[in-house]
C-alpha cells in the first residue's frame, strides 16, 4: 500500500532523507518553515565531510577547560549559564560523559554512522551524478601546537587511513601554513576525507526531487502540533492542518518544543558556532587545499571553490544572533595563521545553532508511536551523518534492517 512520508525539517538531515526515500518510490512530502532548504543550520557550517574524525565534544577535561576559558572572548567554548532546566539536565549528562571510556564508546557509534554516509554519499555521486555543491576529496589536516595533545592524537591513529606529520612535513604538504611553522608540534593527515558546501548540497538535492512527481515541498509552513495517540494522525501548521501516514521529525532544535507534548524528552540542546566565508585570489600558498583543524584554536578551514569557509567555536547558553566580540576573536585567529588572506575583514559572517547531544550520537529510528520516527541530535556532524541517517531511516521506514548496528545511536 502507497503511503506517504511527511518529513518536518528541510535541512541537510532531512532533505537527504526525502532523497534516499524518493529514490526507493515513496511519496515525500517535505515541509520548512524557512523560504527555501537548507536555511539553518546547514546553510554555512566549516563544510568539512571528516568521516574518520567524529569524537564528540564531551571529552576528558572539556569541563575544566571550559570554567578557565569562561569570560574569554577568543576561547574555543563559552558558556552561559541559563534559569533553564533544560540546559543544566543537559549539562549534566554532558559532564558525565565527559571521560576517555564514554568519549570512545560514543566515538566508535558515530564512526559506523559516518562511514556509511561516506558510502552512501559516494554512489549518490557517481550513481546519481549528484554534482554542483563544490565536492572534493581534499583531505583533512589537524594541526597540533600543544606537545601533549599531538602526542595524544598521533597515539590513537589507524596507519591505514591516517599519516603522523612533522613540522616540515606539514609545511611541505600545505605551504599555506609557513607562517605558523614555529608553533606547530605535528600534525595527523587523512588523505581521504572530504569537503563540500552543505546549503549547495541541499540545493542540488532539490533539484534531483524536483525532477519526481513522488516529492512535494512546503516552505514558509511552521508545524504547530503535533496529534495523536498510539499513532500520529495529523499535524497544525500555519498553512492548516495536514493529515499524515508516517511522520519524520528532522528539524534539528525544533523537535524539542514539537515532541515535548508527545511526552517525548530529547536530549538535545543547541550550540552554536560562528563561520567566516571570505574570497581568495587563486595564488597558491595563500589558502590551504587541505581541509585543514586547527586543534588548539578549534577552527576548521575548508576551500570551496573559490572562497574559503572558516568555523569555530561553540557556544553554550546563548542565542542565534551573533557576538561581535567572538568574530572579532576569530578574525584574529585567522589572520595570524595566514597573514597573506586579503578580505578577512569584509567576509560573510554567519552564526547557527547546531542541534547538540549531550554525549554525541545522533536519535534515529521510531518512537512509542507506531508511525513517528526521529532523525536528530547530529551537532556539527550533520553534514557528515546526513546520507547515512538517511540510508537508515529510509530502510526502517519502509520496514527493512538498518543497514548498521544503532546500538547508542536509538532514543533511550
Amino acid at each position: 500500500m502507497e503511503r506517504t512520508i511527511t518529513i518536518i525539517g528541510g535541512g541537510v538531515i532531512g532533505i537527504s532523507l526525502a532523497y534516499a526515500l524518493v529514490k526507493v518510490g515513496q511519496k515525500v512530502t517535505l515541509i520548512d518553515q524557512e523560504d527555501g532548504v537548507g536555511k539553518g543550520a546547514s546553510f554555512a557550517n566549516g563544510a568539512q565531510l571528516s568521516y574518520r574524525y567524529v569524537s564528540p565534544l564531551a571529552d576528558k577535561g572539556v569541563p575544566l577547560q571550559g570554567i578557565q576559558w569562561l569570560g574569554r572572548s577568543d576561547s574555543p567554548l563559552n558558556l552561559r549559564f541559563r534559569f533553564s532546566l533544560e540546559q543544566w539536565q543537559w549539562l549534566m549528562q554532558f559532564t558525565l560523559a565527559c571521560n576517555q571510556k564514554t568519549n570512545k564508546i560514543n566515538g566508535a557509534h558515530i564512526l559506523r554512522l559516518s562511514l556509511l554516509s561516506q558510502s552512501v554519499l559516494q554512489d549518490w555521486r557517481e550513481n546519481d551524478n549528484l554534482d554542483d555543491f563544490c565536492w572534493k576529496k581534499s583531505g583533512k589536516m589537524i594541526i597540533h601546537r600543544h606537545q601533549s595533545d599531538f602526542d595524544k592524537a598521533a597515539s590513537k591513529i589507524d596507519p591505514e587511513f591516517q599519516e603522523v606529520l612533522n613540522q616540515d612535513q606539514i609545511v611541505e604538504k600545505e605551504p599555506s601554513l609557513k607562517h605558523a611553522y614555529s608553533d606547530l608540534k605535528g600534525a595527523i593527515y587523512a588523505p581521504n576525507d572530504e569537503t563540500a558546501d552543505a546549503y549547495l548540497y541541499c540545493v542540488a538535492l532539490l533539484n534531483k526531487l524536483k525532477e519526481s512527481d513522488l516529492f512535494t515541498l512546503m516552505t514558509n509552513t511552521k508545524v504547530i502540533a503535533i496529534h495523536g495517540s498510539d499513532t500520529i494522525h495529523s499535524i497544525t501548521t500555519s498553512q492548516g492542518k495536514i493529515d499524515v501516514q508516517e511522520l519524520v521529525i528532522a528539524s534539528g532544535n525544533g523537535a524539542t518544543e514539537l515532541l515535548n507534548p508527545m511526552d517525548i524528552k530529547l536530549p538535545i540542546y543547541p550550540l552554536k558556532g560562528y563561520s567566516l566565508t571570505v574570497p581568495f585570489p587563486e595564488e597558491s600558498g595563500i589558502v590551504p587545499n587541505a581541509s585543514v583543524t586547527d586543534y588548539g584554536h578549534k577552527t576548521v578551514y575548508a576551500k570551496l571553490g573559490d572562497r574559503l569557509r572558516i568555523a569555530a567555536m561553540v557556544d553554550i547558553g546563548y542565542d542565534a544572533s551573533i557576538r561581535q566580540n567572538r568574530i572579532n576573536a576569530l578574525k584574529k585567529t585567522v589572520k595570524s595563521t595566514f597573514p597573506e588572506l586579503q578580505g578577512v575583514d569584509e567576509a560573510d559572517v554567519w552564526a547557527g545553532l547546531r542541534p547538540s547531544t549531550p554525549k554525541g550520537p545522533p536519535i534515529l529510528g521510531k518512537t512509542r508511536y507506531s508511525n513517528l520516527w526521529l532523525n536528530v541530535g547530529h551537532g556539527s556532524l550533520g553534514f557528515t551523518l546526513a546520507a547515512g541517517s538517511a540510508a537508515v531511516l529510509s530502510a526502517l521506514i519502509c520496514q527493512n534492517q538498518s543497514p548498521i548496528d544503532l546500538t547508542g545511536l536509538s532514543l533511550p
